[in-house]
C-alpha cells in the first residue's frame, strides 16, 4: 500500500522580479511502513517539497501543477479547514529543520506538547494531554519529570528528541523529518537515528527523511530521492543507487562523500555552483556542471524514466 504519491508537483515562488522555479515536475511514492530519503544539494527544494505535502508554503509560494495523494486523499485539493482538522499532525507531522529554534524557548517543553494535542484532538482534555507528554518524552528516551524543563535547559540532542515527541503527539501515519542532523554531532546523530528506526518499527511508521546526508539515508531508508535545482535526477532503491548510480550528479554527491568501509580514495568536489532557480538554464538543469553535458541537454530537459525495476534516471546518458 502506498502512504504517499506525489505525482509531477511543480512549486514556484512568485516575487518581484518573477518566479523560483523551487519544484519542477517532481514524482515519487512513500510506501506505507517504508523509509524514503530525499537528498540534495542545499537550495534544491527538498524543504519546499516537504511544505508543500502538508501545505505551509510561506508568502508567495504555490503549487502550481501536480498532485498529492495521501491514501485515497488528494491533499492540493483540499481547502484549508480539512488540512487542519484531518491531515496536519493527525495523519502527516513534521519535524521542522533545527531543533535549536524550533521549540519556543518562553514555554516549558511539556506545556508545548501538550499544546499541540490540545488543539487537534478536541476529545482530549488538559490531564490527559500532559499524561500522553509525558509518556511521549519517556518514549523518546527522555525524564517525563524533565517536562516542566524549558527548552534552554536541553541539550541539542534532547531538544531534537522533543521535537520528535511533538510530532508523534497526535499519532500520525507519516512522519517528515527534515535535516534531524542538523547542528548535531555525529554520536548524537546516531542515536536520534537509532530512535527513528526503533520507532518506526514500533509504531509501524511511514517515514520521509530530507537530508544532504547520504549515510543517514543509508542507515534509515529503503528509497532515495536525489533532487538537483528542484528536478528530479534519480530515485529509487538506496543500495542500487549508492553501488552503482547513473545519474552524473549523483556519481558526483557519492564521490564527494567519505567512506569508512571502501578502499581509501581521494574525494572530489563537483565543480561549480547551483544553478539560480529564478532563470535556470535551459535543458537540464545540471548541464553546466556536468562532465558528460551533450548537445541535447543544453536544449531539452530529460524525462525520468525506468531503468531497471524501481530505479528511475533523469539523464540522456542512461539508454
Amino acid at each position: 500500500m502506498t502512504m504517499l504519491d506525489i505525482q509531477n508537483l511543480r512549486v514556484y515562488y512568485y516575487t518581484q522580479r518573477g518566479p523560483v522555479k523551487a519544484v519542477e515536475k517532481i514524482s515519487f511514492q512513500v510506501p506505507k511502513g517504508g523509509a524514503l530519503g530525499l537528498a540534495g544539494e542545499s537550495g534544491c527544494g527538498k524543504t519546499t517539497l516537504a511544505l508543500s505535502i502538508l501545505r505551509i508554503l510561506p508568502a508567495g509560494g504555490r503549487i502550481v501543477d501536480g498532485d498529492i495523494f495521501y491514501k485515497d486523499m488528494n491533499l492540493v485539493k483540499l481547502d484549508e479547514k480539512q488540512m487542519r482538522e484531518e491531515i496536519r499532525w493527525s495523519s502527516i507531522s513534521l519535524i521542522f529543520q533545527g531543533a535549536m529554534n524550533a521549540l519556543n524557548p518562553v514555554f516549558k517543553v511539556g506545556d508545548q506538547i501538550v499544546e499541540a494535542i490540545l488543539i487537534h484532538e478536541k476529545a482530549v482534555n488538559k490531564k490527559e494531554a500532559k499524561e500522553r507528554a509525558e509518556k511521549l518524552l519517556e518514549m523518546v528516551g527522555i525524564d517525563p519529570s524533565r517536562a516542566s524543563n524549558y527548552p534552554h535547559e536541553f541539550s541539542g540532542g534532547m531538544r531534537q528528541r522533543a521535537l520528535i515527541a511533538m510530532a508523534l503527539a497526535c499519532n500520525p501515519d507519516l512522519l517528515i523529518a527534515d535535516e534531524p542532523g542538523t547542528a548535531l554531532d555525529v554520536i548524537v546523530q546516531a542515536q536520534i537515528l537509532k530512535l527513528m528506526t526503533t520507532l518506526k518499527e514500533k509504531l509501524n511508521l511511514s517515514v520521509m527523511m530530507i537530508t544532504h546526508d547520504l549515510s543517514m539515508i543509508a542507515e534509515l531508508c529503503e528509497t532515495v530521492v536525489i533532487m538537483y535545482a528542484g528536478n528530479l535526477a534519480e530515485y529509487g532503491d538506496v543500495m542500487s543507487i549508492y553501488k552503482e548510480p547513473l545519474h552524473p550528479y549523483t556519481q558526483g554527491l557519492i564521490e564527494a562523500f567519505p567512506s569508512l568501509k571502501s578502499e581509501k580514495r581521494e574525494m572530489t568536489s563537483i565543480p561549480g555552483s547551483p544553478p539560480d532557480l529564478l532563470t535556470p538554464p535551459s535543458g537540464c538543469r545540471f548541464h553546466p556542471r556536468c562532465r558528460h553535458a551533450m548537445e541535447i541537454c543544453k536544449r531539452k530537459l530529460p524525462e525520468s524514466r525506468m531503468v531497471s525495476n524501481n530505479h528511475f534516471v533523469a539523464c540522456y546518458l542512461v539508454g
